[in-house]
Order: C-alpha cells, then structure tokens, then sequence
C-alpha cells in the first residue's frame, strides 16, 4: 500500500510504507486511525489490517514453489478473528495448546490440516489433539509413550511426527531454537532409535518437524538451513517405520524492525527450495512439504495505540506519559528476548508529519523503568490526546504481555 494522497512520507522514525496516509493520519484497513478510536471508544488497542496479511500471503505464493504449503503459526497472534481470517489465506494451522486447538478448528480448519507442538503437553491436550485427529509433533520419548497409552485406551492410531532438534543452527537468528541443548524436540542422533520405537506402537507415522531458529533476516543463513534441514529429514527417514508423507521445515523468515534491517529477498529463498523439494518428492512422492510462519504473515499487518496522557519535562528530557505500555506490548518494551534494547517503528498516527520533530521519551503509566515504548525518538510536538502509533506489533504482541500487571484496563483489538 503506497502514500498517494500527496501527504508527506512517514517521517525516518518509523519507515513503514504497508498503510496509507490521509489528511496527515495513518489510515488501518481503509479507515483513519482517529475514527478508529472513536469507534472503539477507549485507547489503547491493537488494530490489524487484513490486507496487509493478504499481501504477505500473496508475496510468498509468488516466491515460493507451488508444493510448499503454507500454515500460520498461531502463537504469533491468536486472535480467533486472525486465526479465522488466515485458516482461509494458509494451508494449515500450527497450535501449542488445547486452547489454540480449539479457537483452530471453531475458525473452521480442517484437523487433517492443523500440527500441534509444545515441548509440555498435558495429558489433556494430547487427549485433545488424540480427540480432534490433528498431527502431533512429538517432542520426547516419554512424550510419545504417553500418546501411544492414551491411544490404546481409545483404540485409535493418532498420527504423529517427530520434532527435531537438529545438529545444526540457523545463523542470525533472532531466536535460536536448534542444534545444542534444547528443550524443543528430540536431538537429531537420537531419532533413530525413536523411531525403531515407535514402529512397535499404535501410531501412526507422518514424518518430521525441522525448526531451527526464528526471525532472520538473512537470505544465505536461511537457504543453508533449507538445504541442512532436507538433508537431515532424508538420512533420519533410513529409519521411518515407513514412507515419511510429511516434513515441516519450519520457517524462520524475519520481518524488519530496526534501522538499518531490509526485508528478505523471497525469490532466493523460492529458488533455493525448488530442487531440494524436486528431490523430496522423487525419494517420497507422496510428501507434503510444510512451511510454518507466524511472525512473516503478522507483525507488519498489525499496530498498537495508546494515547498521551502528559508530557513532562525532567532535568531538560522530555517524557511523553501514555496510558500504554509494557503491560500490553512486551516486545515494544525491550522486554521480550531483546539483549540490547532498540525501540520499535513509532509515530503519532494522528500527526503523521510536522515542520519540525522534537527529541521524546514515550513511557507508560507503571511504576516501574522498565516501562518503555520509546527511548529519544523524533516525533512531531506532542500534546495530551495525540494517539502514539507502535508499527510491527501484530505478531507477539497483546497474547505475549503481561497485562494483568498493575491491574490496568485490557487493551481492545481489532480486524479491520
């Protein structure tokens, strides 16, 4: 979505170009974002605009291979308007929670459709996955007895997968989640005898679940990691009790957040995939190939707002007081798996430009430091009502928070 209503570019703090500009407000879904706050009737919210998502969507189905199937990762945002609305964009659905299970399949997902994983599965939500016919990711031995047993019970053969942890690392990642001691899935040398295992027991085999890290902005790292992970799927299915018909290979694809960081070239990553997929497919033709993404077909579709409350000069600084902050947004704080902290894309949705910036601090309402959503940012002049925009928040954002913290009011969500 380009600016073509001749007002000036969101200024270099926030240099977001997915939402359109008007009379000098940012504008969610086709709506200005000051109408939006009238219709909700209270700030702070999280807004998330449809077409964005469909434009992530579109963008990956252009770049990538036709054989890859796209699932949304529900934990990046689990609203069941989200959740509804991307069970139609993707292919399938990844839980990690009877919960998720549940708000997946009332949005209408197919169970044959819908992978559930978590290194901590419940009796219950195994019952719960065992119940509703979805694929489980085991992600131990003893996880895998426990299926098995409960499938005993109920006389059914659940359809399960391994989670891997792989004996190599997606590099720059944001989050490191393979290679060295993990606590998601089994490492990879002791899948073999897994599987001999699992051969014996009332399950039934799909194939595996590779992620290695998440949030890189990387091209060359992430093809490298495609490349490893096909590799390792082909030597661990030596010892599948049959045809592996299934293979996750996670996703990893980075959204940019800060200065300097450039959105990933997905036609690389699309040429890369295309013979390892060629390959698969010649070894087990009946494969399908999954590529599971939360934060890639959110973040940028979504942004939080609250509103000024004051503003304060301290020992020549000034502080923007919101009634948002880390409450609702953990990540946009700094909080949520920064090592040095970077402020996240800001602008005043309701001043989107002005002849000059000022130098501000945008703090929230908790006793508390910590509470930040912008350290020394350039802003239009600010003034108690104006609406503070945090870009990128449509991924880790309300679910991930502490908002019971200091018992402030929730905040409100939309789809628009």
């Amino acid at each position: 979505m380009n600016n073509t209503t001749g007002m000036p570019k969101i200024p270099k703090h926030a240099p977001m170009s997915q939402f359109n500009i008007a009379d000098n407000c940012l504008q969610i879904g086709g709506q200005p974002l000051i109408d939006i706050a009238r219709q909700l009737g209270s700030t702070p919210f999280y807004a998330y605009d449809r077409a964005v998502m469909r434009t992530q969507t579109d963008q990956l189905r252009d770049a990538l291979p036709a054989a890859v199937h796209l699932h949304y990762a529900m934990k990046a945002n689990p609203m069941p308007e989200v959740v509804s609305y991307l069970a139609e964009l993707a292919d399938g659905l990844d839980v990690a929670s009877a919960g998720e299970l549940k708000v997946a399949l009332e949005a209408g997902a197919a169970p044959i459709n819908i992978s559930f994983a978590g290194p901590g599965k419940s009796d219950a939500d195994l019952q719960a996955a065992i119940d509703s016919g979805v694929i489980i990711n085991m992600e131990s031995n003893g996880e895998m007895l426990r299926i098995a047993a409960l499938a005993e019970n109920k006389s059914v053969r659940p359809r399960v997968a391994i989670r891997v942890n792989p004996d190599f690392e997606l590099k720059s990642a944001g989050m490191k989640m393979g290679s060295g001691p993990k606590p998601f899935g089994v490492d990879a040398e002791c899948v073999p005898a897994m599987l001999k295992t699992l051969g014996r027991l009332p399950l039934e085999f799909m194939g595996f679940h590779i992620f290695s890290g998440s949030q890189n902005l990387q091209e060359q790292a992430i093809i490298d990691a495609q490349a490893k992970t096909f590799e390792l799927a082909f030597r661990l299915a030596q010892f599948a009790p049959s045809p592996v018909r299934w293979l996750n290979i996670g996703g990893g694809l980075g959204v940019p957040y800060f200065p300097g960081e450039q959105r990933l070239d997905l036609a690389a990553i699309g040429a890369n995939l295309l013979p390892l997929i060629e390959t698969a497919r010649k070894k087990f033709p009946e494969i399908e190939i999954i590529m599971e993404l939360g934060r890639y077909l959110t973040a940028e579709a979504g942004i939080y707002v609250c509103e000024v409350l004051d503003r304060k000069v301290s020992r020549g600084q000034t502080f923007l007081i919101t009634n948002g902050g880390l409450h609702h947004h953990l990540a946009a704080s700094g909080n949520f798996g920064q090592i040095i902290r970077k402020n996240y894309p800001l602008c005043l949705g309701n001043r989107m430009s002005a002849d000059a910036l000022e130098v501000v601090n945008v703090v929230g309402p908790l006793c508390t430091p910590l509470d930040v959503l912008g350290d020394k940012v350039k802003l239009p002049r600010a003034y108690p009502g104006d609406l503070v925009v945090v870009f990128q928040s449509g991924a880790y954002g309300f679910s991930a928070s502490p908002k019971d913290f200091l018992n402030h009011p929730y905040p409100k969500q939309i789809l628009l």
